[in-house]
C-alpha cells in the first residue's frame, strides 16, 4: 500500500461540504465521501465536538487523519470522520461553541479556522490492504465495535438496506424493539442482536453469505416477528424483559402453543420468589425449564456451617465424614419444588454424592 502525508487546510476539506440522507456526507469540492458506507454513524457528543474546534482554534495539533484515494481521483475517509464532520458542521454554521457562531466570529477568527492544517495520510491500494488498515488504525480514537468492524468487511448492497433498518437513532428497528433490546442503533448493537438471532450466532457467515443481496427484507420481517411473538406471548411488560436472548427463545419455541394468563401468573410468583436473584431470567426459564437461567440465591456460609454442624460432619447420602470443605450445600427439598434457600432446608453433601443428585 502506498501512503503519502499531505496537509490540507480546514477550508478545502469544508468546501461544498453536504450532509443529508439523499447525498450522504460529502466535502473536499464533492471529492471526498466522509462517511463511506463502512463507517459509523456521527457518535461525537457536544463536549467531543466542541472540543475539535476549541483545538483547532488554538492551533494546538488535532491526530492524524487517513484518507483512501479511489481510481476515479475521489477519496474516502477511513480514520477521522468524527472529528472532520465537527469541523465541517461548525463552518456551515450548525452549531455555536461558546454561544458562538462561525459567522459569530471576526474575519482574521475565521480565517485562522480556515487555514488550519490538518495532517493527512493518503493511502492506495486495494480493498484487502485498505481494509487491513482500518482495522489497524482502529487502537485509537473511538473504538469501532466488532459489528462496526464485520461493516466494513461486508459492505454491499444488502448492508446499505439493512442500515436504513438497524442503524438509525429513532429508526424502524428502534421504535418497534427499544423496550426488548439493549444497546444503541448507531453503534450497530440492534444490527448485531438480529444477525445473531436469525444466524444462530453465526454473524459472519450470514453477513457474508448475503454481502451482494439485494436488500435486507428477510432479516427486518424476521426481526419484526421476533418481537411481535414475544410481545404476544409475554403480554404484560415488565422492565426485566430488555435485553433477553429473544431470537433464541424464538427459534425454538415460536411453534409451541403457550396459555398467556398462565405465563403471567407464573412470572408475577416468581418476581416475588427472593431466592429468584436474576430476574430477567424468568422468561428464559419459563420456556425452557433450566433453572440456571434464575440463579437461584445461593447459601450462605452461617447457614452451610449450620447444617455442617447439625449433621456431624457426616454426609446424609452415604454416611462418610468429610471436611466442611469438602462437602457442597444442596436442598433438602427442591426449589423447584418449593423448596427456600434457608438453613432449615440445607443439606451439606459430599462433593461426589452431590454430583450425582445433580445428575439425576
Amino acid at each position: 500500500m502506498k501512503i503519502q502525508l499531505k496537509e490540507i487546510p480546514v477550508r478545502d476539506v469544508a468546501q461544498n461540504f453536504v450532509n443529508n440522507e439523499e447525498e450522504g456526507v460529502i466535502g473536499y469540492g464533492s471529492k471526498l465521501n466522509i462517511r463511506p458506507k463502512y463507517q459509523r454513524e456521527f457518535i461525537y457528543k457536544d463536549a467531543q465536538r466542541d472540543a475539535v474546534i476549541d483545538t483547532v482554534r488554538k492551533s494546538f495539533p488535532l491526530n492524524v487523519m487517513y484518507w483512501v484515494a479511489n481510481e476515479d481521483g475521489t477519496y474516502e475517509v477511513l480514520d477521522g470522520q468524527q472529528r472532520t464532520i465537527s469541523l465541517c458542521q461548525y463552518v456551515a454554521g450548525d452549531f455555536s461553541v461558546d454561544y458562538q457562531y462561525f459567522h459569530n466570529l471576526t474575519h482574521e477568527e475565521q480565517e485562522q479556522i480556515l487555514d488550519y492544517k490538518l495532517m493527512v495520510y493518503f493511502c492506495e491500494g486495494d480493498d484487502r490492504e485498505k481494509l487491513e488498515w482500518f482495522k489497524t488504525i482502529n487502537i485509537a480514537g473511538e473504538k469501532l465495535t466488532d459489528q462496526e468492524l464485520r461493516n466494513a468487511i461486508y459492505t454491499g448492497t444488502w448492508l446499505t438496506d439493512a442500515k436504513r433498518y438497524f442503524s438509525r437513532s429513532n429508526g424502524a428497528a428502534y421504535n418497534l424493539a427499544k423496550d426488548y433490546v439493549n444497546g444503541s442503533p448507531i453503534r450497530q448493537d440492534y444490527l448485531e442482536t438480529a444477525i445473531k438471532w436469525i444466524s444462530s450466532g453465526n454473524i459472519e457467515q450470514y453477513m457474508s453469505k448475503n454481502q451482494h443481496t439485494q436488500n435486507a427484507n428477510e432479516l427486518w420481517m424476521y426481526f419484526q416477528n421476533v418481537i411481535s411473538w414475544t410481545s404476544l406471548t409475554f403480554s404484560h411488560y415488565r422492565r426485566e424483559m430488555k435485553g433477553v436472548d429473544w431470537g433464541t427463545l424464538y427459534n425454538s419455541y415460536k411453534d409451541t402453543s403457550y396459555d398467556t394468563d398462565v405465563i403471567e401468573s407464573e412470572i408475577a410468583q416468581l418476581m416475588m420468589d427472593e431466592d429468584v436473584t436474576k430476574k430477567s431470567g424468568i422468561y428464559p426459564y419459563i420456556l425452557t425449564r433450566h433453572e440456571k437461567y434464575l440463579s437461584i440465591r445461593a447459601f450462605t456460609d452461617n447457614m452451610k456451617r449450620e447444617s455442617y454442624e447439625r449433621q456431624g460432619g457426616l454426609c446424609p447420602m452415604c454416611g462418610n465424614h468429610f471436611d466442611l470443605s469438602e462437602m457442597e450445600a444442596d436442598h433438602i427439598s427442591p426449589w423447584s419444588e418449593g423448596g427456600k434457600t434457608s438453613a432449615e432446608n440445607c443439606q451439606m453433601l459430599c462433593r461426589e454424592d452431590n454430583r450425582r443428585k445433580s445428575n439425576k
